[in-house]
């Protein structure tokens, strides 16, 4: 194994975000008096919060914006009077309570940490991914968290791999790799900065985009298998 620093994305890499945010988001409506909400409120919050997710990425909005405006603008969308600030802060605390680990994550995290040090980036929210990642089992095999709300740079800006990669033991380009679900933002933001990737794509979506992984993975039992395979090809 060439690696030495393994970089992972949380969300929907080693954390089940979607069922999460999905458990978070039905009991915040609850603890809010809204029993049976529309079948369409969560996939129209889930558009909304992707939509300023991406303006978070580009710089265009700040990330206390983000936390209430989703919940705003939702509300507003299906003329609910309930409170957006309340709904924020239920939702994010509920967030940290609902973990669910993919599949393989432990036994993957267990594998690596043997071959080297394992850091989290994320563009999460920086307390909350801290207590997900307590809350998930995964804490002893992890070295270091970097969050882009801590750096005040998101992925794939560059200057947020700078500052994940002084937080590591030591650091080298040749022997770090991210491991990532997002093309736009974990797989692009390695390109930038000159490290190989492996892109976790249990969907296997189509790459249509600009950016290059090293290796593709389905299962994230397939990973150690990979980026193994790398090294042997290096």
């Amino acid at each position: 194994m060439k690696y030495t620093l393994f970089l992972f994305d949380l969300d929907d890499t080693l954390l089940d975000f979607r069922a999460s945010e999905q458990l978070s988001f039905t009991r915040t409506m609850r603890e809010l008096g809204l029993h049976e909400p529309g079948a369409a409120l969560f996939p129209d919050y889930q558009a909304i919060n992707l939509d300023l997710w991406k303006r978070f990425e580009q710089g265009t909005v700040t990330k206390d914006f983000l936390k209430v405006e989703r919940f705003r603008q939702t509300f507003a969308a299906h003329r609910l009077e309930l409170d957006a600030e309340a709904a924020s802060r239920l939702y994010l605390e509920s967030l940290s309570e609902t973990v669910v680990l993919i599949d393989g994550a432990l036994r993957l995290c267990e594998s690596l940490a043997a071959c080297g040090e394992i850091g989290i980036i994320t563009n999460g929210v920086d307390h909350i991914q801290r207590r997900r990642i307590a809350s998930s089992g995964l804490g002893g095999h992890i070295s270091f968290i970097a969050t882009s709300e801590a750096c005040g740079h998101a992925k794939p800006d560059s200057r947020f791999f700078e500052y994940t990669t002084r937080m590591a033991r030591s650091f080298s380009h040749a022997g770090t790799v991210i491991v990532g679900d997002r093309l736009d933002a974990d797989i692009l933001g390695a390109n930038r900065y000159g490290i190989d990737s492996c892109w976790f794509n249990p969907g296997r979506l189509a790459n249509a985009s600009q950016a290059l992984p090293t290796c593709e993975v389905h299962r994230l039992d397939q990973v150690h298998a990979s980026l193994a395979g790398l090294a042997r090809a290096a």
